[in-house]
């Protein structure tokens, strides 16, 4: 979708240069996910509840569908699910809960699809990733995190506090940029993002930095003049770098929910993203959200956020994931 508002032309397939992948990019197959205590424990009264069934009755069908809502996996959601499910019973001739309980994982992890790492340029010496999302929503920490974390598998990383339209925005990342030893490109407050992307792109190409992460405003006066924002910033981007940008994320908090899928919705359609980032899975026990974001977006969760530190940023396998959810404490 990156492309069809760009207008560039595909990018090669990042499934086929796995090969040429860090080892860092793939996701361990036994990724843990302690922090979600809070979710496993509806995810376990739904796997317990639906198991303990000797048959399948509409209670079962019921009380399913109202823990699914409850875990936050969204309504629209939740009834394909309960829909899909329904016709898998009546197809494979399913008869016991915990044969329902087995297709609802394995429905969960196609609806969150395939691990999906960061895509990186194989044409152009430097790799553009642009980070959108709207205040509060742990944007800035996560560009952090996402430096911290380049930083450690050999990239060498630099930050553009394109977000001028809030004086504390360029601050924090500033602040951030000397925790983790990322040089930040900065103007000052209610500069010209266009003229802050243009700076950054030559510093890291003096530099030799391969990756450069921008900072956007995650929300404007009007959405007419994010859109007219990020066009300008694509022009000068591709001035320099013609395949990119190469990753659109918006970082959701998955605190807020429902009203988070809103407005990332807003910016799917109208912008186009290449994958999500959802922060502060941790602090909620509704991590059923992701399957909500998945569904709805249809794009890649890439990373998650799992607490304050700096190295609290993983990268999103959805098999591990529904593992671990279902997994018993």
């Amino acid at each position: 979708m990156l492309n069809r508002f760009f207008g560039q032309k595909p990018q090669e397939d990042p499934q086929k240069n796995q090969g040429q992948e860090k080892a860092g990019d793939t996701p361990a197959s036994e990724q843990r996910f302690n922090f979600l205590s809070r979710t496993r424990q509806l995810f376990s009264k739904i796997g317990n509840n639906v198991q303990q069934s000797d048959t399948i009755t509409d209670s079962l069908w019921d009380d399913l569908e109202e823990s699914l809502l409850e875990a936050d996996v969204g309504p629209s959601t939740t009834v394909w699910l309960i829909e899909r499910l329904r016709q898998r019973a009546t197809e494979e001739r399913l008869r016991t809960g915990a044969q329902v309980q087995r297709a609802l994982r394995e429905e969960l992890v196609k609806l969150l699809g395939q691990p999906a790492s960061l895509r990186f340029s194989q044409k152009s010496p430097l790799t553009v990733i642009l980070v959108i999302g709207v205040n509060g929503s742990g944007k800035t920490t996560t560009i952090a995190k996402m430096a911290y974390r380049l930083t450690n598998e050999g990239h060498k990383v630099i930050l553009a506090a394109g977000d001028t339209f809030r004086a504390a925005a360029i601050d924090q990342l500033k602040v951030w940029g000397e925790r983790v030893g990322v040089p930040v490109i900065s103007q000052n407050p209610g500069s010209d993002p266009g003229a802050v992307v243009y700076d950054s792109i030559q510093a890291a190409l003096t530099r030799g930095s391969d990756v450069l992460i921008v900072d956007t405003a995650g929300r404007l006066h009007t959405k007419y003049n994010l859109m007219e924002e990020l066009k300008k910033i694509n022009k000068i981007i591709q001035k320099f770098i013609p395949d990119g940008p190469h990753e659109l994320l918006m970082v959701i908090d998955a605190t807020t929910g429902q009203n988070a899928l809103l407005q990332a919705r807003q910016f799917a359609a109208d912008i186009g993203l290449t994958g999500v980032v959802i922060t502060k899975l941790d602090s909620t026990a509704k991590g059923g959200f992701a399957f909500a974001v998945a569904d709805d977006l249809g794009v890649p969760i890439k990373l998650i956020g799992t607490g304050e530190k700096v190295e609290n940023l993983s990268l999103f396998d959805p098999q591990s994931f529904v593992a671990a959810l279902f997994a018993q404490e």
